[in-house]
């Protein structure tokens, strides 16, 4: 599969290997782009194109893309791994200039309000503004490439407004959740219990009945149905003083960060693009397990795009993307800043380039001043050890692509995971 731009750098449809070779040695086109492979031609052509779906699996962690056309083929199809270390990066270094200012600056009046892009309106966090931008970064991507007529997000699990107001007009159908018929969890776990105490059975004759906490929550139980039990007052009051002891298995609670993120980059993902289609987790759960599908991102974002129905993949491979520092902006390290960091380049090369060493692609973890040695990795970032030699020339790699923002590489389906459970055309 090879993806193809006009001579005006507009998308087109894309073509097979075959032909985009003949284009290639005629001289009626020529490559702008390695990965994914695609070419620009080089004279005056018809733009015509179909109607192509773009679907995304949006996520806190990760996020996934999918293009399908009027027959359910996917085109494109990609994983995002964003980034979730910038607070834990902006905490370090506030550490730092705290320390810094005790040293240098000790009698100083403290300055509280001269924190602008703190108190300013409409502020998004940078951990938020970064994800967002990520998701925003792959989607105008593809719209580069493909020609992009309906996007579809996946923007939560459930549909809110929907379980409020079941009279709302959407198109995906009804749902119910785990509460209804119920005015709250504990009218509901009392009828599950059938009104009887699970500790006495109702020996105690006491009618009093109380939801309990297996989990206290003092010590992080949930709220939830699988950590509350029906006691009656007596057994409640024996149990929290000691006096007995039911064994049960609680739940503890959730963390709700990533649920409260991704609230936030759904509105703004509306707003940036206020003529997509919304879908929600549990149709595509729905969608996916009608057709037997194994759970991955990728594949949700596939039965996205095509809304339920059946796809055939006619590209081989899956895009993994990682997102990375544009730079590096920390010229030294430590406490003391007693380690200066060489951030230029070193014989030709920057942290995160890609490059082939013995014809496999790899990411350059580290580097090394003296005899100008790297340390590589992988897209998910592990040392890669070799044998022989063990440490890495720079003098015997070759640069494939600069350092950018987002880390890209190429694995085959077959080779991924689920892949092989696909059918591949």
């Amino acid at each position: 599969m090879v993806y193809v731009l006009s001579i005006h750098n507009k998308p087109l449809m894309p073509c097979s290997n075959a032909i985009a070779r003949l284009l290639l040695k005629s001289g009626k086109a020529k490559v702008k782009r390695r990965e994914p492979f695609t070419i620009k031609l080089t004279y005056e052509t018809t733009e015509y194109t179909q109607p192509l779906a773009l679907g995304v699996d949006t996520g806190s962690g990760t996020f996934a893309t999918a293009v399908a056309d009027e027959n359910d083929n996917i085109l494109y199809t990609s994983e995002v791994k964003v980034r979730n270390d910038i607070t834990d990066k902006m905490t370090q270094r506030a550490k730092y200039r705290r320390n810094r200012r005790n040293r240098k600056t000790r009698y100083r009046k403290p300055r509280w309000l001269n924190r602008h892009n703190s108190i300013k309106s409409n502020r998004f966090s940078p951990t938020m503004k970064s994800k967002f931008d990520s998701h925003i970064r792959e989607i105008e991507f593809i719209k580069s490439i493909l020609p992009i007529s309906t996007i579809v997000l996946e923007t939560g699990t459930f549909d809110i407004h929907l379980l409020k107001n079941p009279t709302m007009n959407r198109h995906w159908g009804y749902q119910k959740g785990m509460n209804y018929g119920f005015e709250n969890t504990k009218a509901m776990v009392l009828n599950r219990d059938s009104y009887t105490c699970q500790c006495c059975k109702g020996k105690h004759k006491d009618s009093k009945l109380e939801v309990h906490h297996i989990i206290f929550r003092s010590n992080g139980g949930s709220d939830e149905q699988e950590n509350l039990i029906t006691l009656c007052h007596s057994c409640h009051k024996a149990l929290h003083d000691g006096k007995i002891n039911v064994k049960l298995q609680g739940k503890t609670k959730g963390n709700l960060k990533y649920a409260t993120q991704m609230n936030s980059i759904r509105c703004q993902l509306l707003k940036y693009y206020p003529d997509a289609v919304e879908t929600f987790g549990y149709v595509t759960k729905a969608n996916r397990l009608m057709n037997n599908y194994p759970k991955e991102h990728f594949i949700d974002s596939c039965v996205i795009a095509t809304q339920g129905r059946k796809f055939k993949l006619k590209t081989d491979v899956i895009y993994i993307k990682k997102c990375v520092p544009e730079g590096d902006y920390q010229k030294t390290k430590g406490i003391c800043s007693e380690q200066m960091l060489n951030t230029r380049k070193i014989a030709g090369f920057k942290k995160f380039d890609k490059v082939k060493y013995k014809g496999n692609m790899y990411f350059i973890k580290g580097r090394m001043t003296k005899g100008t040695y790297a340390i590589l990795m992988n897209i998910e970032g592990e040392k890669q050890i070799f044998t022989n030699p063990k440490t890495v020339k720079l003098s015997t790699c070759k640069r494939v692509s600069a350092r950018k923002s987002v880390l890209t590489t190429s694995i085959h389906l077959t080779t991924y995971r689920s892949g092989s459970l696909l059918d591949v055309a």
